[in-house]
Formats: C-alpha cells, sequence, structure tokens
C-alpha cells in the first residue's frame, strides 16, 4: 500500500502537466524543468539530458538583443575559409509573443525614421521588411516567462557551411540531424550573455580536393557552430560621423526623417566605447580601457611577438591623450573565449598558408564595437622564414643564420598583430601609406600590406629592417580622430577636421582597397606589397634584390639532409621577388593621383601622373621581359630533380611546367612575361592611355606604349641559346595577349584597334621575307592569320600562371565585408 501511494505520488505532477497542456493551459516552468540542469544568466535556459535538448526561459519580450554565430571549430583549408573562430552576421533580435507562439524578429535597421513622430516612425517600419529567424511553441510559463524548445534553432548551419562548400566547388551538403547534438562544454550564460555551441555534421558526395585534404572521411564533415545572444550597450555611447578623408569602417543607412536638402544616407563609424575619466585633461586614464586577449595555445617567441605588436596601439592612445587606455593579457585560463567580454587574438591552424583577419562584433544601430577578434594563421610565419631563407639562409651548418631569420619572420609577426588588430579597432587598409612617412621607404601606417625592406649590403643582403617596429604616424592620426573624447560644450564637427587638416600638413592621406587592385585602379602611389616612396626606383632596387638572390642561390638555402626538390619551394619567392612591385609600376602608365576631397578642403583632387614619370614606367617595366633577366641560373636547372617518393609538391608553392616531372626551364620566365604582360595590356589600363593622350598630346598613348613594346621584344636576332628561346616565348605570348585585347569585346574601341593595327605589324616582321629574324616562327604567322580570317576560332591564350602570391609575402581582408576579391582581411 505503501508503495503504492509513493508511485502515485511520483507520477502527479507529471500527469498534472499532462492534464493542464490537454486543457490548454500549459504547465509552470518549475514543473516542467524538474530534473533538468540550469543555467542561470543573461539568458536562463535548462539542459535536458533524458531528451538531448535546451530549453530556453524567456523573460524579455520586444526588448532588443544580439544575436551573432560563430564557428567554433573550423575544418582547416584556407581556400573554404570555415577557419576556428569566423564570425557570422550580427543581427538585433527580440521575442514577440503571439498567443502560444513566440517569434524571433530582426527589426530593419536599413532604413529608419530618426523621430520623435511614432507615425512617422511607423510609416518607416512598414514600407521595408523585417526578418522572422525562428518561431518556437510554448510548452511553459510562469507569470511573464515562457519556456520554448531552443534545439532546432540551435541545429541550423548557422555560419552558412553548406553554401561556402558549393562556391568553393568543393560539392553538394547538407546538414544531417541524425549526427547534429549539443555541445555542453561551451554552452553557458553569463552576466551580459548567453553562449550555445552544438556539433553539426554534413553530409555530400563527390568531396573536392581542399575537402579530401583535410577531412579524414570527406564525406562526413564535421565541426562546431556556436551562437551568442548578447545583451546590447547600455545608452551613452555617441555615434561619429564618417568622413571620406580618414579611414573608418562603419554602419550606414537611410534616415527617412532627414529634411530634403541634407543627404538622406547616413554614415558612422566603427569603434570601441572608450572615454577619459577627465576629458578636460590633456592625457587621462579611460573610464573602462580596451583590453586585448591573446590565445594561450600560441606557442613562443610566437606569442610575445603577437602580444608586443598587439600592443603597439597604446602608442597611438597615447598619442590621443590616454594613459594606458589599450592593454594587451593573456586570456585567463578559466577564460571562454567565446565571452562577448573578451576581445580575443586567437592562433588558427589550417593545412596551407592563409589569410589572417581582423573581425569585429558591432551594434548594428550605432556602430559601436562590442567585442574584437583577430584571426591569425599560424602557417604564415613559416612561409615569411622561408622568404628570409631565400634571401640571406646559407646553411653551412644546422643553425647558421637561423636567428637572422627567424628575427624577420618575429618582426612580421608584430606588424600582422598590429594590423589585424588596427581592423578590429575600425580602421581599413591603408594602401598609400608605403609611400608616406620617411624619406625612402614610407612606413606611415601598418594598416598597409608591406613586403620586406631586403636592403644591398655588400655583395649581399641586409634584413635588420625588414619591417617596422612600431605603429605609424598615419595610425595615431587615425586614432586621434577616431577615439578623441571632446569636453562638453566642443563643437565636434569642427576640431575633428582641424585634425584632418593637421594630418594633412604632415603629408599624409587615406586611400584603400578600391584604390590599390593591380588591374582596374589608377592611383600610382597606393598598392599592396609595394614599397618605396617612387614605384619606379623601387622595381629597380628590387631587381638588383632579386639579382643578387639568384646569383647566391646555393644548395645551402636548405639543411643539410633535405631533399633537392625541394629548393625549388625556396627559389619560387626570390624569382618572384619583383611582382608586387611589377604590379605597382604597371600602375604608373595611365596613372592619375587623387584624394578623397571634400568641397573647399583645399586638396589637390586629381592630376594625370607626369609624361616622363609614366616613360620610365615603361622602361623599367619592358626590362623584366629582358631575357637574361628571366634566365634560371644554371645550377638550380641542375640541382632541382622530380620530388622524391612522399614529397609531392603543393602545386601551387611550385612553378607549373610543360615537361611532367621535370622542372621546366620556361616555367619561370612565362610566368614571369605573362605577369608584366597582363598588367600592362589590362584594357581598363589602355583605355586610360588612349584617352589621356587626347587630352594632353605629350603624355604617352597607348599607341606609344605598344610601339615600345614591339621594338623591345622583336628586335631580337635568332638566338638558339636557352635566352633565345625565353625570347621566342615572350614574342608570341605578345602576339597571343594582342589577340586577346584585341577581340575583347568590352575593351575600348581604340583600344581594340591599336592592337589590331600591332598584330598585322607583328605578322610583317616575323612572315618569311619580314625584318625580323624569326621567320622561322611560323606559329605567331599562323595565329595572326588565324585571328584575320576566323577570329572566333582561334585558341585562348595559354600562359603559365605564376605560384599563388599573397600571402607569400604576406596577406588578404575586407572580402566578406566588401564583397571583394581575396586580398582583404578585415571582416566585420
Amino acid at each position: 500500500m505503501n508503495k503504492l501511494l509513493l508511485a502515485l505520488t511520483f507520477l502527479l505532477p507529471f500527469s498534472t502537466i499532462a492534464q493542464n497542456a490537454t486543457s490548454g493551459n500549459p504547465p509552470t516552468i518549475a514543473a516542467y524543468t524538474a530534473g533538468m540542469e540550469k543555467q542561470p544568466g543573461f539568458l536562463t535556459f535548462y539542459w535536458d539530458a533524458k531528451k538531448g535538448k535546451i530549453w530556453l526561459e524567456i523573460d524579455k519580450f520586444d526588448t532588443e538583443l544580439l544575436y551573432y554565430p560563430t564557428l567554433a571549430s573550423g575544418i582547416g583549408s584556407n581556400d573554404i575559409g570555415l577557419d576556428r573562430g569566423r564570425l557570422g552576421q550580427e543581427h538585433i533580435v527580440k521575442f514577440q509573443r503571439t498567443g502560444p507562439k513566440v517569434l524571433m524578429v530582426e527589426p530593419n535597421y536599413q532604413y529608419r525614421a530618426i523621430s520623435s513622430d511614432p507615425l512617422e516612425r511607423r510609416a518607416v517600419e512598414e514600407s521595408f521588411a523585417q526578418s522572422v529567424h525562428w518561431g518556437f511553441d510554448v510548452v511553459a510559463e510562469e507569470g511573464n516567462r515562457v519556456l520554448v524548445d531552443l534545439t532546432p534553432f540551435l541545429m541550423l548551419d548557422a555560419v552558412g557551411a553548406v553554401p561556402a562548400i558549393s562556391q568553393t566547388r568543393q560539392g553538394t551538403f547538407r546538414l544531417d540531424p541524425s549526427r547534429c547534438a549539443l555541445y555542453l562544454p561551451h554552452s553557458k550564460s553569463f552576466p551580459q550573455n548567453t553562449e550555445f555551441e552544438v556539433t553539426i555534421t554534413l553530409t555530400g558526395d563527390s568531396p573536392g580536393a581542399y575537402l579530401r585534404s583535410v577531412v579524414p572521411t570527406p564525406t562526413a564533415l564535421t565541426m562546431r557552430q556556436h551562437h551568442s545572444f548578447v545583451q546590447l550597450p547600455e545608452p551613452g555611447y555617441k555615434a561619429r560621423e564618417f568622413d571620406p578623408r580618414i579611414g573608418y569602417g562603419g554602419i550606414e543607412y537611410f534616415d527617412y526623417a532627414t529634411p530634403v536638402s541634407q543627404p538622406i544616407i547616413k554614415r558612422y563609424i566603427s569603434r570601441h566605447r572608450l572615454e577619459k575619466k577627465d576629458p578636460k585633461a590633456a592625457v587621462s586614464e579611460a573610464v573602462k580601457p580596451i583590453v586585448y586577449y591573446l590565445d594561450p595555445g600560441t606557442p613562443e617567441p610566437i606569442r610575445s611577438a603577437l602580444m608586443e605588436g598587439t600592443a603597439w596601439w597604446n602608442q597611438a592612445f597615447e598619442a590621443a591623450g590616454y594613459k594606458n587606455a589599450f592593454q594587451v593579457k593573456l586570456l585567463p585560463a578559466d577564460a571562454d573565449p567565446m565571452d562577448v567580454r573578451y576581445n580575443l587574438v586567437q592562433w588558427v591552424h589550417r593545412s596551407t598558408r592563409g589569410w589572417s583577419y581582423g573581425a569585429s562584433i558591432i551594434d548594428p544601430r550605432t556602430g559601436e564595437i562590442i567585442k574584437g577578434k583577430v584571426t591569425l594563421g599560424s602557417l604564415r610565419v613559416r612561409q615569411d622564414y622561408l622568404i628570409a631563407q631565400g634571401l640571406v639562409g646559407n646553411f653551412d651548418t644546422d643553425t647558421s643564420h637561423v636567428a637572422e631569420m627567424m628575427q624577420m619572420s618575429l618582426d612580421r609577426l608584430r606588424q600582422l598583430a598590429a594590423h589585424e588588430v588596427g581592423h578590429t579597432l575600425g580602421l581599413p587598409h591603408n594602401y598609400i601609406a608605403s609611400t608616406q612617412g620617411g624619406p625612402t621607404f614610407g612606413r606611415a601606417s601598418v594598416m598597409d600590406y608591406p613586403t620586406m625592406v631586403a636592403k644591398v649590403k655588400g655583395a649581399g643582403i641586409d634584413l635588420s629592417d625588414a619591417y617596422t617596429k612600431s605603429i605609424g604616424d598615419y595610425d595615431k592620426w587615425s586614432i586621434i580622430w577616431g577615439y578623441q573624447d571632446f569636453p562638453s560644450g566642443t563643437n565636434e564637427k569642427q576640431e575633428l577636421n582641424k585634425i584632418v587638416q593637421q594630418m594633412h600638413a604632415k603629408g599624409l592621406s587615406f586611400l584603400t582597397d578600391q584604390d590599390a587592385r593591380p588591374e582596374s585602379s589608377a592611383h600610382p602611389a597606393t598598392h599592396l606589397w609595394d614599397n618605396g616612396n617612387n614605384a619606379v626606383e623601387e622595381l629597380k632596387r628590387t631587381m638588383i634584390v632579386r639579382r643578387i638572390a639568384l646569383d647566391h642561390f646555393t644548395e645551402k638555402k636548405i639543411p643539410a639532409g633535405t631533399p633537392l626538390a625541394t629548393l625549388e619551394e625556396v627559389f619560387v619567392p626570390m624569382y618572384l621577388f619583383h611582382r608586387y612591385q611589377v604590379e605597382a609600376v604597371s600602375k604608373v602608365l595611365g596613372g592619375q593621383t587623387y584624394t578623397n576631397a571634400l568641397r573647399g578642403d583645399g586638396q589637390a583632387v586629381l592630376a594625370v601622373v607626369p609624361a616622363d614619370e609614366q616613360r620610365r614606367a615603361l622602361d623599367a617595366l619592358l626590362a623584366t621581359l629582358n631575357p637574361q633577366a628571366l634566365t634560371v641560373p644554371s645550377f638550380l636547372l641542375k640541382s632541382i630533380p622530380p620530388r622524391p617518393f612522399r614529397y609531392s609538391p603543393n602545386a601551387r608553392e611550385v612553378f607549373k611546367r610543360r615537361t611532367g616531372m621535370t622542372f621546366d626551364p620556361l616555367g619561370p620566365p612565362e610566368a614571369a612575361v605573362g605577369m608584366t604582360l597582363r598588367l600592362m595590356l589590362n584594357p581598363e589600363r589602355c583605355a586610360r592611355l588612349v584617352h589621356q593622350k587626347l587630352f594632353d598630346p605629350a603624355q604617352p598613348g597607348l599607341d606609344d606604349v605598344l610601339d615600345q613594346l614591339i621594338k623591345t621584344v622583336y628586335k631580337k636576332p635568332l638566338d638558339k641559346t636557352y635566352a633565345g628561346e625565353i625570347s621566342r616565348m615572350t614574342e608570341l605570348k605578345v602576339a597571343e595577349q594582342l589577340i586577346t585585347l584585341a577581340l575583347n569585346k568590352d575593351a575600348d574601341g581604340t583600344t581594340r584597334d591599336l592592337a589590331h593595327r600591332s598584330l598585322l605589324r607583328i605578322k610583317t616582321l616575323v612572315e618569311p621575307g619580314g625584318l625580323s629574324s624569326l621567320a622561322s616562327y611560323g606559329l605567331i604567322t599562323h595565329l595572326i592569320r588565324q585571328y584575320e580570317q576566323n577570329p572566333t576560332q582561334v585558341p585562348a591564350a595559354s600562359v603559365l600562371p605564376a605560384p599563388d602570391g599573397a600571402p607569400i609575402d604576406p596577406g588578404q581582408e575586407w572580402l566578406e565585408a566588401l564583397g571583394g576579391e581575396p586580398a582583404c582581411e578585415w571582416v566585420r
């Protein structure tokens, strides 16, 4: 009898729950969650171990909070981009209840009415769509609190792994719910944020090469994705309007309450909240300093280098009048890196070298940065060491020159850490900085992409000044402008304008990604991986450094006991040491200098590069086609055998070849020639050359460039040597490139016409009886005749591409944020 009574007593609560549910009265939260593990915090939740579910308690209705997903554990492929710590897009969301249902709604902050009139605000809200991320059924409630099943929402592919795999052509994958589960060690609640993590598995057929190289069973790809719900910042942050003359990322939105006489699009910068304890003081401590934490999984001596480089930013905040306002610490052992309270510098491993990123989680309403997140790829330091190895390596013993090479690599890591942290402070790239801030080598900003400054010292190369050792002058001015805390009553707009004018007076300015691409952009001083105040002079100097490196290239570039075939990996960045400076000089042709000038600010607006400088650039570019400069040293031709067993090369890190397994002596020259010709004969550059001569006959036009190109390439006497074969290859590639240009329907009409006329001229040179000694090279004649008779049937030009460049001499960013091509390291 006692046992029966005990059983009835035990079953009574569950019977009551069932009756309440049947009658339409949901049970209490306490009754429903009896026996579950409770996690109180910003959003309280319960872990139901029997069902493997997360039950979320909601007591904040119509209260906005921040939601964003993260990739907690990645797949290790730079090409796919699904890296550990990758941040997803942030969303402002709120829970809204309708009867037995709760919707998670995202308001549309792209379109607003900043007005005190509720009807004006409502008109805008109802004109544009919102987004409902999920709908939850209420299973229990108590007072103004309800309980919902959060599990199905958490099991989504929140970071977009499936489309990322598809876009990189790695197969068609889908989420397999049977192989997904909650990951409890990283599901917890904090005072300001609540975190959930799940193990998800994607399954698919025919996985691509990138996946096959990193996943143990490529048809089953398992990773962990993270979901963060974060309390929005307290009021008090003051948004700062964007100024295009100084670089800051940020937010944009339409404000339909704006008077018609004013711009409707509002632009504000992204920055951390930073306030002086005493805004009137020239130097003051911060109310709350900005603290960055380094991943303790980073090994020494890399750890110390990253902490030092990150700490450089305190120099900039000191210049802005703050004392110890920017700090760097090691992440405590008991801290969770997903906790929104920690700005994090994370060390990430991949199977191949790749990009590093500076990312931020911001408040989309105001632009305030809530959390900075840096991802540094661990293989980058090895690539920098490899470049140093090619420049100064001499393994007489296993340790000779190692300290020098390692020092350059660590110097680069310091600069890289400062660069990526700069992105998380709100700063984009400043690619004009490498021409400003110094008499010869400008180092005005760590937000530029630097290549190492290798100086000639006697008969060798000196790397002691390869990279900057501190923050740049532009970086200080940008922080002063973005983070200065003005006393009450100050006309902030006037003071900010004064800061920009003072910066300009120091010879500093800002131009970024859109101004720096080697093919389409035109500013001669704005480029990636270039050095020096004058691009042409630096190319000449770089070619000297390259020559020294090649002349001193011996088997001692690799340690004893290393397969000689691996010499090629060290050789590649030496042979192509000039590649980025060639890109920079190509922008001088048809180049235009300009600024992000505002009306009335007194800046020079736009000017064509002087004719003499353009002609110097043309001469420097044509010099890179000299066969003597392109020959591979005879030592190397005898020293790079086919790869030994189990040393298959990464095809992206060595020269492509037409000779099968053996090293192709024409592969490197063809890659270098193709690089120069592609840049010189870029259709947009050609159009600028055509147009500039129309308005100023003293300027070189495309006709002049093509004339010089043909005279340089097609004047060589018949030569059956190695250099002679490079000449013949170059002549063929010029003809093929001109055919491609003449047939490009998107190219400027005069550009196509001049390319056509140049082909007819080349035909007269190479035909039997022509002026050239290359009459025996009938392929050029055949291609031009085919172009004349049936242009649609001309085979596409085939040029061996150069091995992958960036980040061969470091770098990428803004890719996800701005939809740009790889060459950007900033995601927001």
